[in-house]
């Protein structure tokens, strides 16, 4: 394995493991960020399933973006699985940045989220 990728697992582990700590019987939302799209899960962790999923892949947003690699297609995606959450009884989730900083596209969609009705 390669030290950038021990690192990003490294800090990766780190953070679900603080998020478990303080998060309270609280369901997270998990964010995934490629070099081509986004992908945004709301996974309930003592269930062991997904409540909610959005991703620049999905049809309703595929064709009004330019590309899903951008803020735009970011904050489009927390929108989404905001509105994806909240119809599905969600309205407290804990925020899992993974490996990524706080920054950019994971900001973006962070902030969107919020806009659609989830705290964290």
């Amino acid at each position: 394995m390669s030290g950038n990728q021990d690192l990003r697992e490294r800090r990766q582990a780190r953070l679900r493991y603080q998020l478990r700590q303080k998060s309270g019987g609280r369901v997270r939302l998990s964010v995934f960020r490629s070099s081509k799209h986004i992908y945004a899960q709301v996974i309930d962790d003592a269930a062991g399933r997904t409540v909610a999923a959005a991703s620049s892949l999905d049809k309703s947003l595929k064709t009004d973006l330019k590309t899903g690699a951008d803020k735009d297609a970011a904050s489009a995606v927390g929108k989404l699985v905001a509105e994806r959450a909240l119809a599905a009884g969600i309205k407290e989730v804990v925020f899992d940045r993974g490996s990524y900083l706080y920054h950019g596209r994971v900001k973006a969609l962070a902030e969107a989220a919020r806009e659609g009705g989830l705290a964290f």
